[in-house]
């Protein structure tokens, strides 16, 4: 026998109940009801486009980042990261900070778009990532910025292999004069 026939039954009888309504709502102001059904409808579909839109919405209206003189809060994105972004030799690139990594390490195309020919680089260190060993390249970036916050001769690592975005991690994170969390949000302070 069909499983499905209590919901079946269930669906009927509802469509049946709401049909009755309807049609005796509509017998006294046809016009009335109608505007009240589209105007009930159009409510119902911007909850479910809310609901179904609400990263990037949140994305577009929380500040990924808010810098205040020597304080930089950043939220935390819908998968749980911190991400930051950093002005390298002038180039804003993306970073998702984290505290287990040691170093800075940029992706090949970050460190292009800083203005580091990785043509010429070394692979001569080696890193263990979430995805295994991968070869590092080690490079001074001249000049780190983040609002009014500025660092000369920063080292970092250029990684070899595949990362979706530039980690910055410990060697950086310890210019701060405080690293911490207040709720949802990371707070860097100097």
């Amino acid at each position: 026998m069909n499983d499905n026939w209590p919901r079946i039954a269930y669906f009927v009888l509802l469509l049946l109940a709401l049909g009755g309504y309807l049609i005796t709502e509509m017998r006294n102001d046809f016009s009335k009801s109608i505007r009240q059904m589209l105007a009930w409808g159009l409510i119902f579909l911007a909850l479910i486009a809310g609901f179904g839109l609400w990263d990037d919405i949140r994305s577009h209206v929380a500040p990924p980042q808010i810098v205040d003189g020597n304080r930089i809060e950043l939220p935390m994105a819908s998968d749980g990261h911190f991400y930051i972004d950093l002005r390298l030799n002038g180039t804003e690139i993306p970073f998702m900070v984290d505290t287990g990594a040691s170093d800075i390490a940029l992706r090949q195309a970050d460190a292009e778009r800083a203005g580091i020919d990785v043509d010429t680089l070394r692979f001569v260190g080696f890193a263990s990532t979430a995805n295994g060993t991968v070869s590092t390249a080690p490079v001074t970036i001249g000049l780190v910025e983040i609002g009014n916050i500025s660092d000369q001769d920063v080292s970092a690592d250029v990684v070899q292999g595949d990362l979706d975005i530039s980690l910055l991690g410990m060697t950086y994170l310890r210019r701060f004069a405080r690293v911490g969390f207040e709720g949802e949000t990371m707070v860097l302070e100097r």
